[in-house]
């Protein structure tokens, strides 16, 4: 599985990822169109947001890949214009990244 994580990882669910085998890309700073397109996003099943400031690229991203999974892990709620766009979102301080990556994959 190729996935896309957005923003820091300060839950280790990059390393949980990976440890589920994932291919992982980390955009960390602004994602834009272009970051998104360099990370991947065309062939990607998941991208995974950690910061919902950047929830921008929740529409980005299926504008680039319609069928692509989208999951925040953050704590902050999503804007209203995302939330309807986002697959699953998940508080941190209710799931473990270790489970959440094991139900992603």
């Amino acid at each position: 599985m190729k996935a896309i994580l957005c923003g820091p990882d300060e839950n280790g669910l990059a390393d949980a990822l990976e440890a589920e085998g994932v291919e992982l890309t980390h955009i960390d700073g602004v994602v834009t169109r272009p970051s998104l397109e360099d990370a991947g996003v065309v062939d990607a099943e998941l991208v995974v947001l950690t910061d919902v400031a950047e929830a921008t690229a929740i529409p980005l991203a299926k504008e680039l890949n319609p069928d692509v999974r989208v999951v925040v892990y953050a704590e902050q709620s999503l804007p209203e214009f995302a939330k309807g766009q986002a697959d699953l979102a998940v508080d941190p301080k209710l799931l473990d990244a270790s489970v959440v990556a094991d139900e992603l994959v």
